[in-house]
Formats: structure tokens, C-alpha cells, sequence
């Protein structure tokens, strides 16, 4: 395994803390006068997904953590377990709660394949693709006269979401979620 110094610790590399895998979210290096160089991280978990802030020096080395990532399919939602099989195996079944997996549920359609982060052969967590396409189950109608820019309405998606779309969105149209803000970003397919 690879060793980082203490200004090679960037975001999006994963590091091992304590036995565990970090990824690192943020990093800030700085000199101050007559003192030595520091580099201010803040971390996540990969296996709780807690996160974390570490001040690293110039003595201090790390070692890379070797993640790779495997498709794992999601079968189903229960009681906030999430549960998860190899995609050619259903038998082969795990979980993990919403404190690793997040907002999973709200995205991620049963049976659909995402990624699985694996460390040392262990799956530590899954992966929310950035933007998906979900389709649009409830949506009142646009009203004649409130279709001006800007207007928006709330909508109910397959998987249960609710959001605010643009007045045209209807029921049946497929429509793009950035995940990471929760938020509507195109149509996809119109109904």
C-alpha cells in the first residue's frame, strides 16, 4: 500500500485512520510564521460514515487505503435497514442502516444496481449516484395563468419523494435529481 505525507492527504483519496477507511472530504495546508506546515482534513468514514477533523503535520504518514468499488443490486427498505445481494446472487444478502447509506431510499428504486464500496473484501457502504431519473407518480395540474418563470409545484416521485418541479412536470414525466441537493434539475422524458 501507498504512503502519503501529510500534503498529499487531497480530497476524494482514501486513507486508513485507526484501522478504518477514510475518504477525505476537504483539505487545507498552511505555513504560519515559525511554525512547521499543517494540513487541516476533515474525513468520512467509509464504514460508520461519521466525519471527522484531523490536523496532520509534516512527520505524520499515512497509508492509501486500496478501495474498489463493486454493483451491488438494492432489493428493499425496511425499518430503516437497507437491504442489498450481489446482483447474480439474491441469496447473498447484507444491510446497512441509514446511518451509513443516508438518503438511499429516496433515490434509488428497489432492484436498481448501484455501487458498493469494499474494503479489505468487506462491502463499508454504497454509493448514491450524483444524478438520477425518477418518474413522477403525483403532480397536480398547472393551473391556466401560473405557468410564469420561476413557478414551481410539489410532486410525489416513485419512490416516495416529494419535490418541487417547474409547473410543466406532470405525471408520468421522468425527471433528473441531483442528490447531493435534494433538488429538480431537468426532464428527462415527457409523458
Amino acid at each position: 500500500m501507498a504512503k502519503l505525507n501529510y500534503n498529499e492527504v487531497l480530497p476524494k483519496r482514501t486513507v486508513i485512520l485507526d484501522g478504518d477507511p477514510y475518504v477525505v472530504l476537504s483539505s487545507t495546508i498552511s505555513k504560519k510564521d515559525r511554525q512547521k506546515a499543517s494540513n487541516a482534513v476533515k474525513l468520512k468514514n467509509l464504514r460508520t460514515g461519521g466525519v471527522i477533523d484531523r490536523t496532520f503535520h509534516q512527520a505524520d504518514v499515512l497509508e492509501e487505503a486500496d478501495i474498489e468499488k463493486r454493483e451491488v443490486k438494492f432489493l428493499y427498505e425496511n425499518r430503516g435497514e437497507h437491504f442489498f445481494c450481489e446482483p447474480d446472487n439474491p441469496k447473498e444478502r447484507f444491510s446497512f442502516g441509514e446511518d451509513v447509506v443516508g438518503r438511499l431510499s429516496d433515490f434509488v428504486t428497489e432492484n436498481s444496481i448501484v455501487q458498493a464500496v469494499v474494503f479489505n473484501d468487506t462491502i463499508m457502504s454504497v454509493l448514491i449516484p450524483i444524478k438520477v431519473e425518477l418518474e413522477v407518480t403525483e403532480a397536480m395540474d398547472a393551473v391556466k395563468g401560473n405557468t410564469s418563470s420561476g413557478a414551481t409545484k410539489e410532486v410525489t416521485l416513485e419512490t416516495g419523494l416529494t419535490l418541487q418541479v417547474p409547473m410543466f412536470i406532470n405525471k408520468g414525466d421522468v425527471v433528473a435529481v441531483n442528490t447531493e441537493t435534494g433538488e429538480y434539475s431537468e426532464r428527462v422524458k415527457k409523458a
